[in-house]
C-alpha cells in the first residue's frame, strides 16, 4: 500500500465530497443517502476504474474484469456495507497490491505488503517462500525461504486459491494465483493464520499471528555505526513528513566524508515524492532527473499522450560528498521503490533483490454520491531509461562492503 500525497478528480465521476473526522461521507445536502444513491455509485466504479486504472492493458482482455458473480452482487448493492464490499471486490479483482478501498471490514484479508512477513511466489504447480521479512512472526516461528505452502487454514493451497477466485466468479491465472496466495498468506485481520508447509523435514503447521496484532512504535530512522560505516534504515517512514527533518539531523551529524548504507529493506507502505527528493538531495550538486510518469487517462480522453519527467534539486547547505550505497529488497514498496530508481539515476549503486513491485503511483478517487474512496495506480512509472518501475531488479549485494572513504 502507498500512502498518497493527492486526490485526483476522476475523469467519469467529477463529484468528490468531504469526509468527516470519523471516516463517514458528508453530503452537500443533509438529506440521508438512499439505496438508489448506493446502487449508483455500484454502476459508476466499473466505468471510474476502466478510465483512470494505469495498467488496464495488462488484465484480460484490456477491460475491468466482470462476471456473472460481480453483477449480481452490483445489482444487489443498496446500503453502505454492500457497496463496500461490492467495491473490494471489484478492487481484488485487478490482482494488483497497489490497489485498494479507502474503508475496510474487520474480517478482510491483510494489506500486502504492508502487513505480509512471507513472500510467496510460484515455481511449476508449487508455491514457494521466497522470502521471510527479517524479525516478523514468520522468521522468529521458523519458517525459512525454500518452504513450500501447501496448506491455508488446514485447506489445500490449490483449493484455497482457487475459492479465492471463484467466489467473484473469476479464473485463476497465472498472475491470480500468486496473488492470492501471497494475499492468504499474510491472512486475514482479525485472527490468527493456520499454514502448512513442506520444509526439508516434512510438512509443518504453523500457528501464527496476523501482523496486524503486533504494531509497535518505532522512530523514523534507525541510525548504526559499524567499522567506520554508518547505516540509516527507514522504518517503513517514507510516507510521515517527519522523516524529512529527522534525516536531515542524521545527516548533519555524519562526518563529511562518512561512507554511509541507507537502508530500504523495510518500507512496504511506500510514502510521498516529497520526502524521497529530500533523501536525494543529499547526494546531488544539481538538478537531475529521477523518475519518469505518464497518464493514460488523458490518453484514452484525449488520443494524446502525456508524459514527463520528475527531478529532485538540491537544498541549500545539505550535500554528503562520501559514498552512498543503497539496499533493498522484497519489503521496498512503492515510493521506496522509486527512491531506489531514483538513486539509481543519481549514480549512486542500489543492491538488494526483488522488491516489491508494486505498479504505478497511487491516487485517491472518491465515488460521486456516497464519497467512498477507492486507490489504485492511475499513472505508469518508468526509470528514466523508460523500464518500467516495478519491473527492475538491483544487483545482489555483496557479503562484506568495504567503506570507501
Amino acid at each position: 500500500m502507498a500512502i498518497i500525497e493527492r486526490t485526483r478528480v476522476p475523469i467519469l465521476a467529477a463529484a468528490v465530497l468531504l469526509s468527516s473526522v470519523s471516516g463517514q461521507p458528508l453530503c452537500a445536502a443533509t438529506a440521508p443517502l438512499s439505496a438508489s444513491d448506493f446502487r449508483a455509485d455500484a454502476n459508476a466504479l466499473a466505468g471510474l476504474i476502466q478510465s483512470n486504472y494505469a495498467y488496464l492493458d495488462e488484465l484480460p482482455g484490456g477491460i475491468v474484469p466482470t462476471s456473472p458473480q460481480l453483477n449480481d452482487e452490483r445489482d444487489a448493492v443498496h446500503d453502505a456495507d454492500s457497496l463496500l464490499r461490492y467495491a473490494e471486490d471489484m478492487i481484488t479483482a485487478l490482482a494488483d497490491h497497489h490497489a485498494l478501498t479507502g474503508k475496510s471490514f474487520g474480517d478482510d484479508w491483510a494489506i500486502v505488503p504492508s502487513y505480509a512477513d512471507l513472500w510467496i511466489t510460484r515455481s511449476g504447480t508449487a508455491y514457494v517462500v521466497e522470502a521471510v521479512k527479517e524479525g516478523s512472526i514468520a522468521d522468529r516461528a521458523g519458517i525459512r525461504p525454500g518452504f513450500t505452502l501447501s496448506m491455508v487454514d488446514r485447506q489445500p493451497i490449490d483449493q484455497a486459491v482457487a475459492a479465492f477466485w471463484s467466489r467473484i466468479g473469476l479464473q485463476p491465472t497465472a498472475e491470480r494465483q500468486a496473488y492470492a496466495a501471497l494475499v492468504m498468506a499474510a491472512g486475514r485481520r482479525d485472527r490468527q493464520r493456520v499454514l502448512t508447509f513442506g520444509t526439508p523435514a516434512g510438512d509443518r503447521t504453523f500457528l501464527l499471528d496476523n501482523l496486524y496484532q503486533q504494531r509497535a512504535d518505532r522512530p523514523a530512522l534507525t541510525v548504526t555505526s559499524s567499522n567506520d560505516l554508518t547505516t540509516i534504515r527507514f522504518n517503513n517512514s517514507i510516507g510521515d513528513l517527519s522523516t524529512i527533518a529527522a534525516f536531515d539531523r542524521a545527516m548533519s551529524a555524519l562526518p563529511r566524508n562518512a561512507p554511509i548504507t541507507l537502508d530500504l529493506t523495510d518500507t512496504p507502505s511506500g510514502g510521498t515524492t516529497a520526502i524521497a527528493r529530500a533523501i536525494m538531495s543529499w547526494f546531488i550538486r544539481r538538478p537531475m532527473p529521477y523518475q519518469m510518469h505518464q497518464l493514460p487517462a488523458e490518453e484514452r480522453e484525449t488520443g494524446v499522450v502525456r508524459q514527463w519527467v520528475e527531478y529532485v534539486l538540491p537544498r541549500a547547505g545539505k550535500y554528503h560528498p562520501g559514498r552512498v550505497e543503497v539496499r533493498v529488497g522484497r519489503w521496498t514498496g512503492s515510493m521506496g521503490e522509486g527512491l531506489a530508481v531514483g538513486f539509481m539515476a543519481i549514480g549512486k549503486p542500489v543492491c538488494g533483490t526483488r522488491m516489491s513491485g508494486l505498479k504505478g503511483a497511487v491516487d485517491d478517487f472518491d465515488l460521486p454520491k456516497t464519497g467512498l474512496r477507492v486507490k489504485f495506480p492511475a499513472e505508469r512509472l518508468y526509470t528514466v531509461g523508460g523500464v518500467p518501475r516495478h519491473q527492475v531488479v538491483p544487483p545482489q549485494c555483496r557479503r562484506v562492503r568495504q567503506a570507501t572513504h
